[in-house]
């Protein structure tokens, strides 16, 4: 008889990761989320079972040997409570992710930004060098199957650790790649300063013979890592390589160069001849939602880009990327603040950066409200409208619109694009399905 597993929160892209290779390992998976999604749909192709809406503590049966939340779900949660009342072990995301990285060889990559296409970028140079991986990621790649999953037969294991609520404390590494650092997640953290210190906790987690590969640019890289005893390896857009890496890389942008180099340390650390590396930087095509493209015809022909970025740092690398792709193109840039207390804490940043950015036409999103992780205080205190408002002053009004809904943008953008325009989607919130899924729905 199979052994039952259930994750609450399946629709999560690291928790669907996590259900897929119990799936091929063989498990009974099961699992509920509020709404449904293309990855819960694909989740239910696969073969899982899928409870879509409130949550329902007859779900859990006491045949499940297994419970795994997000580390958004709450302890009162009705399928949570179950699982303590039948005396099933229900364990966090990072916990059974943790659990995991004890078997294996874990590749762990960190930092504010660029985990999930470093990750991407790490797993696929792996695969194509024979090293044969499993690679649990935050985003989908086509040649994963179209999933954020895939597993291997050898000892390597690739993931995203994530900071968010310390969850990397729970992840035994033998690799850290430290991409970037800077303030993010201050709902949970508060301060810039307390998390350093966590990074500073989690690179110590690391064996004795364990390796840092870090980013030299990044100076709270360097301050995590200030008195650190193990070994480093550092690397830069400065060292001989970055031309070399730039050249193959098909992605545009600094920060992917940047990306690159790490996992080219890391290949050679591995012993991978760098023939194999660059030539599996030239194939790399991108992940899901990481400036994917899309060639739309109607109503007039038009570049799309979707990206995930909601932190005014990977906007800017991701608008800058694409000047630098198309230095003579109208870009448009459709943006969707996600998580009030985020744009909240990081406002400042925001104005600064979305007023000063290299495009003809902003239009900007209502705040994507977070379920579960949102002040009522802090709600009230801020709004895309203000947002909006405060951006106008810094940069020509004309050039910066509140549409506050899907429907709203999409009818502008009809009305006003012009052929030949870039018009890039960003956030993680519901734009995705709302509106990029919508301009790509003949394609």
């Amino acid at each position: 008889m199979k052994q039952h597993i259930h994750f609450i929160g399946i629709g999560g892209i690291g928790v669907s990761a996590l259900a897929k290779y119990y799936l091929f390992n063989g498990w009974q998976v099961s699992g509920s989320d509020l709404v449904a999604t293309e990855i819960t749909r694909q989740m239910k192709n696969m073969g899982a079972t899928v409870h879509i809406g409130k949550p329902k503590a007859s779900l859990i049966t006491k045949k499940i040997q297994k419970v795994v939340f997000s580390p958004a779900v709450q302890k009162d949660h009705s399928e949570r409570q179950a699982a303590r009342k039948n005396k099933i072990r229900d364990l966090s995301y990072p916990q059974a992710l943790g659990e995991l990285t004890k078997k294996h060889f874990t590749i762990a990559v960190s930092g504010t930004h660029g985990k999930s296409t470093t990750s991407s970028m790490l797993g696929l140079l792996l695969v194509k060098a024979g090293f044969d991986p499993t690679c649990i990621i935050g985003t989908k790649l086509k040649e994963f199957g179209n999933s954020n999953c895939r597993v291997g037969k050898s000892k390597y294991l690739v993931i995203e650790a994530d900071e968010h609520f310390a969850s990397f404390l729970n992840y035994h590494s033998k690799i850290i790649i430290l991409t970037s650092l800077e303030k993010d997640h201050l709902d949970f953290y508060k301060t810039l300063g307390n998390l350093i210190r966590t990074f500073k906790k989690y690179v110590r987690l690391l064996p004795k013979d364990g390796i840092v590969i870090a980013n030299k640019e990044e100076k709270n890289i360097q301050k995590v890592l200030k008195g650190f005893t193990r070994r480093i390896i550092w690397y830069s857009r400065k060292q001989n390589d970055a031309k070399k890496v730039k050249s193959a890389l098909l992605l545009p942008g600094g920060h992917n160069v940047s990306n690159a180099l790490s996992v080219l340390a890391v290949a050679r650390l591995l012993k991978i001849p760098d023939k194999k590396s660059f030539k599996a930087f030239s194939e790399f095509k991108g992940s899901w939602r990481r400036f994917e493209l899309f060639s739309i015809k109607t109503p007039k022909p038009y570049t799309l880009v979707s990206d995930y970025g909601h932190h005014p740092t990977e906007i800017k690398v991701t608008v800058e990327a694409a000047r630098e792709k198309w230095p003579q193109k109208n870009i448009w840039l459709i943006y969707q603040p996600h998580q009030y207390q985020r744009t909240f804490y990081l406002f400042k940043d925001f104005v600064k950066v979305l007023s000063s950015l290299p495009i003809q036409k902003l239009l900007l999103m209502d705040i994507y409200d977070v379920a579960g992780r949102e002040e009522g205080s802090i709600k009230k205190r801020i709004s895309s409208l203000r947002l909006t408002e405060e951006i106008q002053k810094k940069r020509p009004p004309f050039s910066i619109l509140h549409t506050p809904n899907a429907k709203d943008a999409k009818s502008y953008l009809s009305k006003n694009l012009k052929s030949g325009d870039i018009v890039m989607v960003m956030g993680a919130g519901d734009i995705y399905k709302n509106l990029t899924l919508e301009l790509t729905r003949s394609l």
